[in-house]
């Protein structure tokens, strides 16, 4: 099981980044998956998360800024991040949950994921 998340670098306030993470070693179309992130010296934690329906959450700091979505046919699951804000600097993890995230809301889902990949830095500065 595999997961490698890639499209991390650095942009100005206000930039866009698209962040990608290619499965490898299952199949994801039976997974949920999750995007998480870890910024210096703080916990890790959501950001968004997309079911095998394509139902979709995002936590509050993200909400209209950020798009989760996901193509099972590639194995890929993406993160498209607008209107970036130096607050969003950190490093980004994908994962996935076979449970499809069932039971779980934001707050709760980064503790249901089952594989974690390595991350993607993403540095918001001007």
């Amino acid at each position: 099981v595999q997961l490698q998340a890639s499209g991390g670098g650095s942009v100005q306030p206000g930039g866009t980044l698209r962040l990608s993470c290619v499965v490898s070693g299952f199949t994801m179309s039976y997974y949920g998956m999750g995007w998480f992130r870890q910024a210096p010296g703080k916990e890790r934690e959501e950001v968004s998360c997309i079911r095998t329906d394509g139902t979709t959450f995002y936590a509050d700091p993200v909400k209209g800024r950020f798009t989760i979505s996901r193509e099972n046919a590639a194995n890929t699951v993406y993160l498209q991040m607008s209107s970036l804000k130096q607050e969003d600097t950190a490093v980004y993890y994908c994962a996935a949950d076979y449970g499809d995230l069932i039971g779980l809301t934001i707050g709760t889902m980064i503790y249901g994921m089952d594989s974690w990949g390595k991350g993607t830095q993403v540095t918001v500065s001007s």
